[in-house]
């Protein structure tokens, strides 16, 4: 029998984890933060812990695999996206496995780790994408695809585990992107080959599984930049670009523009120095040598006040987009910043706000603050990571798995992937599962 708990990231947007148990052996799919308990808890700078994180509810609760703690062989993470690995510095030790993920994402796992004066007692792998390598389980191996898939972030993956009842794929998150600005396309040859020795369960992002669209090519998001950054007439005032610090793509987009308009580039603030370092360790981000981050709250202040004295001749990249308490952007918003936004100044947003309630509210106050400044707003130039309806439908035929779960989100996120499966011939309760937080599936 095959089980799969699903413990995070079924009853809300974040908080991504799954176990597989197989008999002997059990395998964990990612471990996540829910973002906007960590951000209530950063405002009240509050030191971290597992006991503090699962009183917010900011963890998975994983104490429904308890049981099967000693069984697990290997932990696996998808991407460097904070809501799937953010929560492995306070929950990885309690399993005796090791932790594999992409070089990209183990380079923001060690700083996670860093900035928590946190030492693992497991081993860590860097696995390259598109690598197939094996997990030893107690009576046998276990074949495992790092299969390479686009999202927001580089380096990310569909994770597949060989097992004696078939395969089962890990997707969480992705998109479809055949032209993507940095980085591999998705390895659908390795899908296919797989979906020929048969696919048992897939556990599928459904995030966007409710707008019915295919979702642009992260080119697309690039060509609206473009069209924002290069046509604006008002070329002496100040100009701002906020996006996702994660998105090594979209930052190179930016950074390019920035150039030609012969402007410095300066990304503020220790999320950007996070990811953009991570980028340039693993040799990602060529881009970025020449750019001035600056990281901590003196350096943040002493460029912003070269900025503020000719800010025809600075581009300032930062993050603050969903109106998180501290960020740099929600820090300008309420005057905080020795760099005030003047009327005509550019504020782009490159970047859509994550579906949450907490995140709406935020945005929206934030938004109505920046607004009393009078500078122009430019909105949504900007492309999601996550497929939407028809992406998923290929997925799905290109997949032909035997069961579906519906993942990243509750019922309001899984349900039209159900439908989806419902249309493609899959009976909800018996080849789809809806499913939720503790929940656990046997097959």
């Amino acid at each position: 029998m095959v089980k799969i708990y699903t413990v995070g990231g079924f009853s809300e947007v974040g908080k991504n984890m799954v176990v597989v148990e197989l008999e002997e052996d059990a395998f964990i799919f990612d471990e996540g933060f829910f973002l906007p308990a960590i951000v209530s808890m950063e405002e009240r700078d509050k030191v971290m812990t597992e006991k503090r994180l699962k009183s917010i509810k900011a963890v998975p609760e994983d104490s429904v695999i308890n049981k099967i703690r000693h069984k697990v062989r290997a932990q696996f993470i998808s991407h460097a996206h904070l809501d799937h690995v953010g929560a492995i510095p306070f929950l990885s030790d309690k399993y005796n496995a090791p932790i594999y993920g992409t070089p990209f994402t183990m380079q923001v796992l060690n700083s996670l780790l860093a900035d928590n004066d946190i030492v693992l007692r497991n081993k860590t792998f860097p696995i390259k994408p598109n690598t197939t390598f094996y997990v030893q389980g107690k009576n046998r191996k276990y074949k495992i695809d790092f299969i390479n898939i686009t999202h927001s972030t580089i380096q990310c993956l569909m994770i597949a585990i060989q097992t004696p009842k078939g395969t089962i794929l890990y997707a969480n998150d992705f998109k479809m992107d055949d032209t993507p600005v940095l980085g591999l396309k998705p390895n659908y040859k390795r899908l296919r080959e797989i979906a020929k020795d048969g696919v048992l369960a897939f556990i599928v992002d459904s995030l966007y599984s409710g707008s019915e669209k295919k979702t642009p090519s992260e080119k697309i998001a690039r060509a609206l930049l473009q069209e924002v950054l290069l046509t604006i007439q008002n070329r002496n005032a100040g100009m701002i670009v906020t996006t996702f610090s994660s998105h090594i793509a979209r930052l190179k987009s930016i950074v390019e523009f920035g150039k030609k308009l012969n402007r410095e580039v300066v990304f503020l603030g220790r999320s950007l120095d996070k990811y953009s370092t991570a980028a340039k360790n693993v040799g990602a981000a060529p881009f970025l040598k020449d750019i001035r981050i600056s990281k901590y709250r003196r350096q943040v202040e002493k460029t912003l006040h070269k900025v503020e004295r000719n800010r025809k001749d600075y581009m300032i990249v930062c993050t603050g987009h969903q109106g998180e308490p501290g960020s740099i952007l929600e820090r300008l918003s309420r005057h905080q910043l020795p760099f005030k936004l003047n009327r005509d100044d550019n504020l782009i947003f490159s970047s859509s706000v994550i579906p949450t309630k907490v995140n709406q509210e935020q945005f929206a106050k934030m938004e109505a603050r920046l607004k009393k400044s009078k500078p122009r707003i430019f909105r949504d130039a900007h492309v999601s990571g996550h497929g939407g309806r028809e992406d998923l439908r290929d997925i799905m035929k290109i997949i032909y798995p035997r069961h579906i779960i519906p993942s990243h989100g509750g019922l309001d996120k899984t349900r039209p992937m159900a439908d989806l499966a419902k249309e493609l011939g899959y009976k909800l309760g018996k080849q789809c599962h809806l499913m939720q937080d503790g929940g656990v599936l046997k097959l």
